[in-house]
């Protein structure tokens, strides 16, 4: 069975409130063993870092700023995930931002 393993780190807590996903890292899963695939990127979020989230995270807008958007990377990312059941620690928030 194929699994991913992913993780995000945002601008905050809400994305219909304009907060965007940063970073998505991923680790793929056989059979509950790592296969050594994994999928990470940095993006740009196109708009301020508060200070509130740089400090959970470490990662200012000036590192961001030459980052892909999300729309950059979106069929590379499915491409990865490719259907497969996602696995978060906090699933609803990591899924939400995805969405």
């Amino acid at each position: 069975m194929r699994e991913i393993i992913i993780d995000t780190e945002t601008t905050g807590l809400n994305p219909k409130t304009g907060d965007r996903i940063v970073e998505i890292g991923c680790v793929e899963l056989m059979n509950h063993v790592p296969t050594g695939r994994t999928y990470h990127v940095y993006l740009n979020p196109d708009r301020d870092m508060p200070a509130e989230a740089e400090r959970v995270h470490g990662l200012s807008s000036a590192f961001l700023a030459d980052k892909p958007l999300f729309a950059a990377v979106v069929d590379e990312f499915l491409a990865f995930v490719d259907g497969a059941p996602l696995v978060a620690h906090n699933a609803q928030f990591d899924v939400g931002f995805v969405n």
